[in-house]
């Protein structure tokens, strides 16, 4: 076995060979505790006879000690729940502190409430649910927010009902929550203005609209009236306005960026969705032209390696065609499945893509 127990300060070692030696449950993980002797390693309660110090090595993860070539020991495994399973219960227990949290709670007061560090309980959050803790928090205030406001709830009462502390803050987070003032969500989002074009591709009609933040929308189909449809169905309370000659421009992008992908363009978007969503979507963008992943492997970016069929969603749910690339993403097989706006339009953007 590799002897990298050099890497580690004098004060560490002493401190988790002291917790090891205790069998602090506290620490479980935190850190592992490897056996060169053995090539196994152990959570730090484990109940097996304790090593011999000089062979002891200390590892932050299980993956980095398997890494090293350890294997899990099975007197852990079979004492209890594993430590995959304890993380899992951890973040639960930590999202039930924040549903029912009428303020957001920092990091610290979470980890404090489970008895794990700050920056553990911020590595363990992320890599199950894919979002910060705060992140969570905000998206659980953002859904309150909407489903008071849907079932006609006063403005006043959302706002104090969603913990915030005052109006100014509110208003302020009510435009990234909502997309739009509070009042005119409570409506239906009544009065908001969306521009849009309908252009001609090889991927045949595209249509694309615009908020005065930028594109919200950008859809593939055969049949424009079926197009302005769809758009119809996703903001039917919106003012559509059409035949507008200066916004064919941004059509004209759009169309340049099926045909030519290589090119390149930035967009100003107006993405509304969940934070999950959002971040899938943020990912799909920095997949570079020309490359696909998996979903798995797309599901490990945005920090959740359990979450694929959430990820999934997230790319079926994408309202912005090529945009958003999400036709980038194929099986692991790189079998190309799944699409929105058909497979055929799949194949033939990767085709262009080379």
């Amino acid at each position: 076995m590799p002897d990298d127990h050099s890497s580690f300060s004098k004060a560490l070692f002493e401190q988790r060979w002291c917790q090891t030696c205790s069998r602090d449950r506290k620490a479980d993980g935190v850190f592992v505790r490897a056996v060169t002797t053995t090539g196994v390693y152990c959570r730090p309660s484990c109940g097996a006879r304790l090593p011999n110090r000089s062979n002891v090595r200390f590892y932050d993860t299980p993956a980095m000690a398997e890494a090293a070539g350890y294997r899990t020991c099975r007197r852990c495994s079979a004492e209890g729940e594993t430590l995959e399973t304890e993380h899992l219960r951890l973040v639960a227990r930590a999202c039930r502190l924040m549903d029912r949290s009428e303020q957001i709670l920092t990091a610290g007061q979470l980890a404090q409430a489970l008895g794990i560090s700050p920056s553990h309980f911020h590595r363990l959050f992320k890599a199950a649910t894919g979002l910060t803790p705060r992140a969570y928090s905000q998206e659980q205030r953002g859904a309150r927010v909407r489903r008071n406001l849907s079932r006609e709830q006063t403005v006043t009462a959302t706002l104090y009902d969603a913990g915030f502390g005052s109006s100014g803050r509110f208003y302020e987070a009510s435009l990234k929550i909502l997309g739009m003032k509070p009042d005119r969500y409570r409506k239906g989002g009544i009065g908001e203005v969306l521009r849009f074009a309908i252009g001609l591709s090889s991927l045949g009609h595209i249509l694309v609209a615009s908020s005065d933040k930028g594109v919200v929308a950008i859809l593939l189909g055969d049949d424009p009236e079926t197009l302005l449809g769809n758009l119809q169905d996703r903001f039917p309370f919106a003012d559509l306005i059409g035949a507008d000659p200066h916004y064919d421009a941004m059509v004209a992008t759009v169309v340049g960026m099926v045909e030519n992908p290589r090119q390149g363009a930035e967009l100003p978007l107006d993405l509304r969705g969940s934070a999950f969503q959002k971040r899938v979507w943020r990912a799909l963008r920095e997949i570079a032209v020309g490359e696909t992943i998996s979903y798995s492997e797309l599901a490990q970016r945005v920090g959740g390696r359990k979450s694929v069929l959430a990820v999934a969603a997230a790319c079926a749910s994408n309202p912005m065609a090529v945009a958003i690339p999400c036709h980038r993403v194929v099986r692991r097989s790189g079998q190309a499945w799944g699409y929105a706006w058909g497979l055929e339009r799949k194949f033939r953007l990767l085709e262009l893509e080379g």
